[in-house]
């Protein structure tokens, strides 16, 4: 039986190569259409808490759902990557961070496409969701895995399809984000397109791998942008005493040629502060200069040195010096009610803001320890939300909006706020300064 006839009697399996954020919501996906998936993973835990049915590593994932998938057994995971020739179609969900001199790092890809090289089989699918540049798949991956004897198109299937996640998103899953796909061949996107429509609601084909490398990067540049643009316009309108939050709402009422984006202490999450530099970088090659592009990450770059200034400006109308003082953050993770802590500029925060002689602490019901990150070591615990704890803190300063936080309370009791998120848009006290 060929892969189509396969695909098309549900006879399939599947590989997902990363069982992170993105990996591993796809692996349930696929294990709750009844399809079998092997998940692979270096970080031996994973692999043992999924197979051992244990609290999800995840925490907008819930875990009874990895125990059915479990239990129903579709899904099973495993750190020997000599099984990747067991399955049909191999997916790889593998980060693509940047290195110290912000240019695009593919060694997880890379190193992930050569152990399938090792074990790959003549009539295996393998598609690349992470994001990356136009020509990855067709030119770098093509050509490590074709050294292993198999000839793309003819022996094995090859394409991409970029990953839309958005974590603990209310109104989208990984089922109802539509998947954009291009392969190498049209047959390659043929059956990449059979296989996720299994699983997702509306799958785009589209001409090349190149197209759906480069659609992935238009969103988050195009969002990039627009976040700068307001992130500029926030400290513009603060010298002018105008409230920016207010002007976008007001602006967002005409129904045509506005859409609303909201400024921040800096961009936080796998793709936004990362994606657009993966063109730029390529860009080069072809002798282009992205300057909107660079101008945009310049700006969203130095959010989190706007919002120390911020801080040193309030405390200095307060009389309290910088150095020395005590300083709550609210919020670690990137984005509200959830324990993602990749790019989060929270992190850059309790740099800088230590790096200037303040005493910083945390409060995150999320995120009760900070591990041990790539770029930083912080060694500290989640402080709980009490009112003795909260007074004894020269200022409070909001950089995530968790949906937990009761801002009446911690109005009440903190001395001073920097707020910003404008979560304490509704609390009347004169002790709350935006940023």
């Amino acid at each position: 039986m060929n892969l189509k006839e396969k695909i098309k009697k549900n006879k399939f399996s599947v590989g997902i190569v990363g069982l992170g954020y993105v990996g591993l919501p796809l692996a349930l996906e696929f294990a709750e259409g009844k399809i079998s998936v092997l998940g692979f993973d270096l970080d031996v835990k994973k692999s043992v808490s999924i197979n051992e049915k244990k609290a999800s590593y995840i925490k907008h994932i819930p875990s009874g759902r990895i125990k059915k998938c479990v239990e129903s057994g579709y899904l099973k995971a495993t750190s020997d990557f000599k099984n990747l020739n067991k399955p049909d179609i191999l997916i790889i969900c593998v980060p693509t961070p940047l290195n110290i001199n912000r240019e695009p790092d593919l060694s997880f890809v890379f190193n992930s496409a050569r152990e399938i090289a090792k074990h790959l089989r003549k009539g295996q699918l393998v598609t690349l969701e992470s994001t990356t540049y136009p020509g990855t798949t067709d030119e770098d991956l093509v050509k490590i895995l074709d050294a292993s004897g198999l000839k793309v198109g003819k022996d094995y299937y090859l394409a991409f399809s970029p990953e839309r996640e958005d974590p603990n998103n209310p109104k989208f899953n990984t089922a109802t984000i539509p998947k954009v796909v291009g392969g190498i061949t049209k047959e390659c996107t043929e059956l990449a397109v059979m296989v996720y429509e299994k699983v997702i609601h509306q799958v785009v084909p589209v001409s090349t791998a190149r197209v759906a490398e480069a659609t992935k990067l238009l969103e988050n540049i195009y969002r990039s942008i627009n976040i700068a643009l307001v992130n500029e316009m926030k400290m513009v309108f603060d010298k002018m005493d105008i409230d920016v939050w207010e002007v976008i709402d007001a602006a967002a009422t005409k129904p045509f040629g506005f859409t609303p984006f909201y400024p921040g202490p800096g961009l936080g999450g796998h793709c936004i502060p990362i994606d657009p530099f993966y063109l730029t970088w390529k860009a080069r090659e072809y002798e282009i200069s992205t300057k909107f592009i660079e101008l945009a990450g310049e700006i969203n770059t130095y959010m989190p040195y706007y919002v120390v200034e911020r801080v040193m400006h309030v405390m200095n109308e307060n009389k309290i010096c910088l150095k020395g003082s005590k300083i709550l953050l609210l919020g670690l993770s990137y984005k509200k009610d959830i324990d993602d802590l990749r790019e989060s500029p929270s992190l850059k925060l309790i740099e800088i803001l230590q790096d200037n002689g303040a005493v910083v602490d945390y409060n995150d019901d999320y995120t009760k320890e900070i591990p041990k990150l790539r770029k930083y070591k912080f060694n500290k615990k989640s402080v709980k939300l009490t009112a003795e704890n909260l007074k004894k803190y020269d200022l409070v300063l909001l950089s995530t909006d968790h949906s937990y936080y009761d801002t009446q309370f911690i109005a009440k009791h903190a001395k001073i706020i920097v707020d910003t998120r404008n979560a304490f848009k509704n609390v009347k006290n004169r002790k709350i300064y935006k940023a």
